[in-house]
């Protein structure tokens, strides 16, 4: 089993003929993910990679009977995106796009708990279930099928989190990066629950960083958890008042630090691991 996406899944792609979109989209068909079209607004009828390239989002689930989106567009385009494809009726709505504006974000979160969909990022690497589909950029070498599942904020400690897996032989069920914008579309409290109902996840990796309280909120789901958490926090050592990469990523006064968020997540009953290669050895220790 796996969480949000499989093979089965029907997977569109806004923004298909731009630079990234037709890129990425033909990575994640070599990957094996069903991608069935994509849409480009005023290209209808054209065709990329031998899919078809639609107006509207609506054609593509009337057609096509999609599902899951990925948006390759400018942040300014996210918001409608991201609303024309939830009236539309998709369930799950990847952005990959930064800097996506609070406001819009807000809104988006709004419309996808109104009609029941899910949206991870801005500013996400995407999610990959091994083996079986892989939407964002995630690279596929780092990750093998497996019983363990992660969610991150950070892309780039996903990889090296699912690497450390997949070489001591553990591997991935699902792999999900929250995105690394202030305001996100889902939280770490979301993810974690459907990893508990997942019965081939024995276990989660929970990998975060600095700034927001994203991290510190998942405390109280943790301690209601039976599977085990590994918890990682990136940033230990990051001066305060100065962005770290993503936009989300900045200690203001005594909130959102490193140190804050590993105390709140160990008191929730989480397993604290400082290094990558702790992750594996936890496991070990917890007979997974």
């Amino acid at each position: 089993m796996a969480i949000l996406v499989d093979k089965n899944s029907k997977v569109i792609v806004q923004g298909i003929t731009g630079g990234a979109g037709r890129f990425h989209t033909e990575r994640m068909l070599k990957y094996g993910t069903r991608i069935v079209a994509g849409t480009s607004p005023g290209k209808g009828g054209e065709k990329v990679f031998g899919l078809p390239v639609y107006d509207t989002v609506e054609e593509c689930v009337k057609n096509h009977q999609a599902d899951t989106s990925v948006i390759f567009l400018p942040a300014q385009f996210v918001l409608e995106a991201c609303v024309e494809a939830i009236y539309a009726g998709i369930k799950l709505v990847v952005v990959i796009p930064e800097h996506i504006p609070i406001f819009d974000m807000m809104q988006i979160r709004k419309e996808a708990l109104k009609h029941n969909a899910l949206v991870i990022g801005g500013n996400t690497a995407g999610i990959i279930t091994p083996g079986e589909a892989n939407l964002g950029i995630m690279p596929d070498i780092a990750f093998s099928p497996g019983r363990i599942g992660t969610v991150s904020r950070s892309g780039s400690l996903t990889y090296y989190v699912a690497d450390a897996l997949t070489r001591t032989g553990y591997g991935e069920t699902t792999c999900i990066g929250l995105g690394g914008d202030p305001v996100l579309g889902t939280t770490f409290d979301e993810i974690l629950w459907l990893f508990e109902k997942d019965e081939k996840t024995k276990a989660i990796v929970l990998v975060g960083e600095i700034g927001g309280v994203y991290e510190e909120k998942a405390k109280e789901t943790i301690n209601k958890m039976k599977k085990p958490v590994i918890a990682m926090v990136g940033g230990l050592f990051a001066p305060p008042g100065k962005r770290m990469g993503h936009a989300g990523a900045i200690v203001e006064g005594e909130m959102g630090t490193a140190q804050s968020k590993l105390k709140a997540l160990e008191e929730g009953g989480a397993y604290i691991a400082r290094t990558f290669l702790d992750i594996p050895e936890i496991l070990k220790k917890l007979g997974i």
